[in-house]
């Protein structure tokens, strides 16, 4: 089998994770290592991808940013189509970031109509938005689900053919090892060791302002409801000078790390959690954290409040298929909530008991019967004809 010429976009780094494991999985598929055009960063440069420009050009948080951008990005988009259409590859994939990926493949659809387009990670059409989904049969042949829930949600949107592959964080090392010390913990109960409360603000420096003091103080409430408790926050690289002068003004300890090793040791032996809502919510719950969910709007995001059509904002409970994480947002965001809720599920007992069996459910409803990348890569070659 020739190698596969595919054209990879990829927006962001969790993008740019998932298509290099894509490319890897097509390359031990076919037997020789796909060659590359398209957008990317670290890791699909690491299999072969001289990326067209630096894809950090894409991060702009902000509406103001975006406004000031717009010409710039709008050159990008222009780039990137007009490269794959003269590389006029085997197959065209867009990864998330789907401001940036699915204008890409408008153009190219207009300008090779008989190009095979896949879009892996569905866009959010099941919180907002959900007329995206009819609109991406235009110019998206297939859809890689990450979510088990989304395979029913796009078919009744009347949106592509969509395979649900599995999410990377089932195939995960340090997700598997804090599960498994979870698992440890319930089996054996360590009754003389003092609970652990984990503290995740967020990995944005605006969610973080917005969401520290008042985890600061749910946390010092904590500490008087249960003097035992212990705390640990978890700090990502861009917020951790942020965090640690934040930490400074608390009246309690509170332990602060970061790197992924230490995140997977603290969600083995986190007792409870008080998390910025997020990807770390399905996070915690598949490792078997109870936890809640908080977040607060910024104005402009408070005024688009109308378009959002879910029931929820917290991935387990999409999952799930029923509220089993307590979401707190704006004006219900308040410490002694917090702080009552995150002592109730640090303490052996029904409401303890029962979001760690949901969490189960959730860990089985997301199973596949092979890794991910392995999944994404047949359903590929199957869509292409390969």
């Amino acid at each position: 089998m020739s190698a596969l010429r595919l054209a990879i976009v990829a927006g962001e780094p969790s993008g740019d994770r998932l298509g290099a494991d894509l490319v890897r999985a097509l390359g031990e598929e076919t037997g020789s290592r796909p060659e590359l055009i398209g957008v990317g960063g670290e890791h699909l440069i690491a299999e072969g991808l001289d990326s067209l420009f630096d894809y950090s050009e894409l991060s702009i948080i902000g509406f103001s940013a975006v406004i000031a951008q717009l010409p710039r990005l709008i050159a990008r988009i222009n780039q990137t189509a007009e490269a794959i259409t003269a590389a006029n590859p085997d197959c065209l994939v867009i990864v998330d970031s789907p401001d940036f990926s699915h204008r890409v493949a408008r153009k190219v659809r207009r300008a090779l109509p008989n190009l095979k387009i896949i879009n892996y990670v569905c866009p959010t059409v099941w919180a907002w938005k959900p007329e995206r989904a009819a609109t991406m049969r235009a110019y998206v042949d297939h859809v890689l689900s990450i979510f088990p829930f989304e395979p029913e949600i796009v078919e009744r949107l009347g949106g592509p053919p969509l395979t649900y592959v599995g999410h990377r964080l089932m195939d995960d090392p340090g997700l598997a090892q804090a599960r498994r010390a979870q698992l440890s913990r319930r089996r054996t109960p360590q009754t003389d060791e003092p609970p652990l409360c984990l503290i995740l603000p967020g990995s944005r420096r605006s969610e973080v302002s917005r969401l520290a003091d008042v985890f600061g103080e749910a946390a010092g409430r904590l500490s008087e409801l249960n003097p035992d408790m212990r705390f640990a926050l978890l700090a990502g690289s861009r917020v951790e000078r942020q965090i640690r002068d934040k930490v400074l003004e608390w009246d309690f300890n509170c332990a602060v790390l970061s790197g992924e090793e230490a995140k997977w040791q603290l969600f083995g032996a986190a007792d409870v959690a008080v998390a910025a809502s997020g990807t770390v919510l399905l996070e915690l719950a598949l490792a078997g954290v109870p936890h809640m969910s908080c977040y607060r709007l910024d104005p402009i995001a408070r005024t688009l409040l109308n378009m959002v059509t879910t029931w929820t904002g917290a991935l387990p409970n999409m999952i799930a298929g029923y509220p089993t994480v307590s979401e707190f947002y704006d004006n219900h965001l308040r410490a002694e909530r917090l702080a009552r809720l995150a002592d109730l599920l640090a303490r052996p007992g029904l409401h303890r008991e029962a979001m760690i069996s949901d969490f189960d459910l959730v860990w089985d409803r997301m199973q596949t019967s092979e890794p991910a990348s392995k999944l994404a890569a047949r359903t590929v070659l199957s869509v292409i004809g390969r």
